[in-house]
């Protein structure tokens, strides 16, 4: 087993986003927390809730949506004062990184001395960390999240991760059946025969398991990729932007995948080298759980690049040079291909949506998801092609949500409206959701219909804990004498129509 030391920076997307450990900070995908800081884990936030469950538990509570992008390129700076003590640092994520222990800990005075001076040395860069040694990359990372990281003994990590739950495994259907069949700490999965394991749960619980055990499935050290497989793409004259580097790179990762699936491999981590006109060289390990996509490997590069664009971009003369080279290659075990050709027209329009990303950016198209809310605009978010969706999206209940069908064409804003009764005066809603005449006539662009039908309201309260920010409102649904259904809401006495129904 190899020794590995992992730094691991605690709530690394709120640090990104410039949130302070001190202040009761979450961040935030499609509405559901993704991180957290300590102080909102002390009023009872945690990772999974829905936003409204953690305002209701902290009302004064900073919100942020998520930057991934400015994840990767803060880490730079962790990575950098990292290998200022040692030059084989392997980013994991943006958050945490790993380096060989054994070779390091002997020039430093042992394991003690080094985990100390490397969280000393993160610690003067600016960023809280912990910092863990033990046999393996999963229980050095368990050991650095151990009150600021310890030490685990050489041959102790199957002791160290006995007491454990599963849930440190990220695996929550595996665990979930564990915990039905009795188990539910890592000791006792640990116990369970190896090739039972593999028989009943798959390659993928037969992983879990070595983990568990302790036993790491690949070491951390860098080794020699294949020469035959390492590409290299020069710039003449030397590239001024870093636009023109993710450009290029996003080509070369293409080329790296092909020539791997050529040979049955997929890569689960690649060295990029970036060299510029004054000789200066960037070198990076980025590993992935998965395979790298193009896509994944050009963001990649566009972190390491982060300090290029900095005070020294002038100074360094552009890039002349990038280099990938794949470091650690596993078999490609295929996937399930789908019935009929589907899988052929899927691939096309992944490699359409590849390079129009690399063009115009990774946000430039995006998927419907369905994600919780009351009204029809809040229950669909806009995802970038390719991110990873979090797991339990919530989806109810959502006390006040319109009941089916769903209307069928939502506006990008709300469209303003009158309703009036037969006497022409306003209707209008008091704040026990009684209305005040049957809704005769609505008015919306100018023009003036008759209502034949209605039904509500649907009251809707949000943020009532905080009066600054509370909002009530109350949904309507109206057929027009023309055959049109229209889906009100009523807001501090103003009418606007939400969406419409086909």
């Amino acid at each position: 087993m190899s020794r590995v030391l992992v730094v691991w920076c605690p709530d690394w997307p709120a640090t990104a986003v410039g949130i302070e450990a001190a202040v009761s900070g979450v961040v935030v995908v499609r509405g559901q927390v993704v991180a957290c800081t300590a102080a909102a884990r002390a009023e009872g936030v945690r990772r999974g809730q829905r936003l409204r469950d953690a305002q209701r538990r902290c009302p004064e509570l900073v919100v942020r949506e998520r930057d991934v992008d400015a994840e990767g390129r803060l880490f730079e700076d962790v990575v950098g004062a990292v290998a200022g003590l040692t030059p084989k640092v392997e980013v994991v994520r943006p958050g945490m990184c790993a380096v060989p222990a054994r070779g390091a800990a002997r020039f430093y005075g042992g394991e003690e001395s080094l985990r100390v001076l490397m969280q000393d040395v993160v610690v003067e860069a600016g960023f809280d960390c912990g910092v863990g040694v033990a046999d393996g990359l999963f229980a050095a990372e368990l050991a650095a999240r151990a009150s600021g990281g310890v030490v685990v003994p050489d041959g102790s990590s199957a002791r160290f991760l006995a007491p454990y739950p599963l849930a440190v495994l990220e695996r929550p259907e595996l665990a979930d059946l564990l915990g039905r069949l009795g188990v539910r700490t890592l000791g006792q999965f640990a116990a369970l025969p190896g090739g039972h394991v593999a028989g009943r749960f798959g390659a993928d619980g037969a992983l879990a398991h070595r983990l568990a055990r302790g036993e790491e499935p690949r070491p951390v050290a860098a080794s020699a990729g294949a020469a035959d497989l390492t590409l290299r793409e020069e710039f003449d004259p030397p590239a001024e932007r870093a636009e023109q580097v993710v450009f290029a790179a996003k080509k070369v990762a293409g080329q790296l995948h092909e020539g791997l699936a050529a040979g049955g491999f997929t890569c689960v981590r690649v060295s990029v080298e970036v060299g510029f006109a004054d000789g200066h060289v960037l070198r990076r390990l980025w590993r992935h759980d998965g395979a790298l996509s193009s896509v994944a490997l050009a963001e990649r590069v566009r972190w390491q690049l982060s300090a290029w664009q900095g005070d020294d971009a002038a100074v360094w003369g552009g890039v002349t040079w990038l280099e990938l080279a794949p470091d650690q290659l596993v078999p490609d075990v295929g996937r399930q291909e789908s019935l009929w050709g589907q899988s052929a027209v899927s691939e096309r329009v992944a490699r359409a949506v590849e390079r129009i990303q690399t063009l115009l950016g990774h946000r430039a198209i995006t998927r419907p998801v369905p994600t919780g809310g009351l009204g029809p605009a809040e229950q669909i978010a806009k995802v970038p092609v390719g991110d990873v969706l979090p797991e339990g999206l919530p989806d109810g209940p959502w006390p006040g949500r319109v009941p089916a069908p769903a209307p069928g064409a939502v506006p990008p804003r709300p469209l303003d409206a009158e309703v009036r009764s037969a006497d022409g005066a306003p209707v209008v809603v008091s704040s026990r959701c009684a209305v005040s005449a049957p809704p005769a006539r609505l008015a919306v662009g100018g023009r003036e219909v008759g209502v034949m039908s209605w039904t509500g309201p649907w009251p809707a309260t949000e943020r009532w804990w905080d009066p600054a920010h509370a909002r009530r409102r109350a949904r309507f649904q109206v057929v027009t004498e023309e055959g049109r259904a229209y889906l009100l809401a009523v807001e501090g006495g103003d009418w606007h129509v939400e969406a419409t129904y086909d």
